[in-house]
């Protein structure tokens, strides 16, 4: 069992309070869940309890992992939300009150349970801290899955990948992200998994020796070039991710050079480009296989350099470059940025930080969006200070959502604007905007601002004109040409793949929402709706 030592020791440089604050959390949940058993036949005890841990690995604050501690007292155990807003204050229950609505909501599937997908991203547009303790909650739900009845363990895996996995990814988490979709895929489709086990256990096979021999070639030609201060690791790929890309490569594996990356990690950013040029001095890059992340960060913060090399040890081998503090984001997103004490003491120092670690200005913009609703510090009346905001997607999302007529609407839209891969597309001034794959320069144009999309006379990609049906691809710079004349047409409803674009499209053209009438006596394709403005 997670003791609270333990708890204390994962938190980054925890105060005599904090430490006060986490035993009197630890020591309630404990009496509250005394007698209590998981289905596994375990003390209860120990889930809160490594969720805390999690947190506190996470880098959240005290009153977070607090939370993590206490998130089922009052759904499960012995306390009242009384007891916790005496004895902890009212942010405290305000972040455990916002898990336990989270947890009330089960999703059977995208057509059937689509409210609770509404209501999950309202709830957790309130206050970031909310989904973060969730998704520490699932985290370690998944790890004893098997000893859940049969009956729920499907629905839940699903719920994982296709809800929480996609959220951890857009947070920027990605260890969560790889480990509940792992976690989740056996239970999902158990043949695809035990297959895909076995196509990267034999991978992995052919290419161990290798690796370990390009891992000493480098260490010892990065010695001789005077980088001395780094470390590497060897990343394999997580399975339903492995998956994914088998079924897009037809399932030919010789296609996928990702298997195994080999990670070098450097204290400062020169180091990371200094680092490169010795991998390439050494080993002949493919062309067009060269990422740069860190001049151009992805839209939830990731850095990292990118490079597939040839080697003769291991064959095509991708080669990751980046600092500790990229690494540590890379594996915790936002939630490494999340200090509250230090954010709210220096939150300039944070901004010079991101703005030195070459954040585009969209990613820095979507990152300082989460500060505001981080610094929720207590007053001494329990009241939080200052006014509370939320990340721009989220907050999107659920407005953008909020009035669509129809539960089966509201989730193909979800789907196709949140929980689908995802393409990375620049503005003329390099700003990144983040968009679903195949999407046009309509729902770019959109994406932007409403009016842009509304007076769209032309598209430039990558400096040509293009048709406005031109599927986006990561990487183009789309410019808009806009003139005030110009109006949209019935037919871009067919060329936009957002569901964003669409509303507007149709809110513009002034197309009115059907009488509604029951969800299964309606057709989707011919379903309209209003847009509220």
């Amino acid at each position: 069992m997670t003791t609270v030592k333990e708890i204390v020791a994962a938190m980054h440089k925890p105060s005599e309070e904090d430490v006060v604050y986490i035993e009197k959390a630890y020591d309630l949940s404990r009496r509250a869940h005394e007698g209590q058993l998981r289905y596994s036949g375990e003390p209860y005890f120990i889930h809160p309890a490594a969720t805390a841990k999690l947190l506190a690995e996470f880098g959240m604050d005290a009153t977070t992992i607090a939370a993590g501690l206490l998130h089922d007292v009052v759904e499960d155990g012995k306390a009242t939300r009384e007891d916790i807003e005496k004895e902890f204050g009212k942010e405290l229950l305000f972040i455990v009150d916002g898990v336990t609505k989270l947890g009330t909501h089960r999703y059977h599937g995208a057509e059937r349970h689509a409210e609770s997908l509404r209501r999950l991203l309202v709830a957790t547009a309130s206050d970031i801290r909310v989904l973060i303790v969730k998704l520490a909650d699932r985290y370690h739900n998944m790890q004893t899955l098997e000893h859940v009845p049969e009956h729920k363990r499907r629905r839940i895996a699903l719920e994982t990948i296709e809800i929480y996995a996609p959220i951890a990814d857009r947070l920027g988490m990605g260890k969560v992200k790889r480990e509940i979709e792992d976690l989740a895929f056996p239970f999902v489709d158990p043949d695809a998994a035990r297959h895909t086990a076995e196509v990267r256990k034999l991978k992995t096979k052919e290419t161990e020796d290798g690796l370990a021999k390009v891992r000493k070639e480098l260490v010892q030609e990065l010695a001789k070039k005077g980088l001395v201060t780094f470390r590497t690791d060897i990343r394999m790929k997580g399975l339903w991710s492995l998956h994914q890309k088998l079924s897009r490569k037809h399932d030919d594996i010789t296609l996928i050079h990702d298997i195994a990356a080999l990670r070098i990690i450097v204290p400062k950013i020169e180091d990371c480009y200094a680092a490169l040029g010795i991998v390439h001095a050494l080993y002949r890059p493919l062309p067009g296989e060269f990422k740069d992340y860190i001049a151009f960060p992805k839209p939830n913060g990731y850095q990292s350099l990118h490079t597939t090399v040839v080697t003769p040890e291991a064959g095509i081998v991708e080669i990751q470059i980046r600092t500790e503090e990229m690494h540590r984001s890379a594996q915790f997103g936002i939630a490494s940025h999340m200090s509250y004490k230090q954010l709210g003491k220096d939150v300039e120092k944070l901004e010079k930080d991101m703005q030195k670690s070459r954040f585009s200005s969209l990613s820095f913009a979507w990152v300082r969006s989460l500060i505001p609703s981080l610094l929720k510090v207590s007053e001494g009346d329990g009241k939080s200070s200052g006014e509370t905001k939320i990340p721009s997607w989220l907050a999107e999302l659920a407005e953008a959502h909020a009035e669509v007529a129809g539960s089966q609407e509201f989730v193909e839209g979800l789907k196709e604007d949140f929980f689908s891969h995802r393409v990375f597309v620049f503005t003329p001034h390099g700003d990144v905007v983040d968009l679903p794959t195949a999407s046009t320069p309509i729902d770019f144009a959109y994406a932007i601002h409403s009016d842009l999309g509304n007076h769209l006379q032309g598209a430039k990609v990558n400096g040509k004109l293009v048709s406005f049906d031109t599927a986006l691809g990561n990487g183009d710079v789309v410019e808009i040409i806009r003139r005030d004349s110009a109006h949209p047409s019935p037919k871009w409803v067919e060329y936009a793949k957002t569901s964003l674009a669409r509303r507007h499209i149709r809110a513009a053209l002034g197309i009115i929402e059907p009488e509604r009438r029951p969800l299964r006596h309606r057709n989707r394709k011919h379903l309209n709706r209003k847009t509220a403005h």
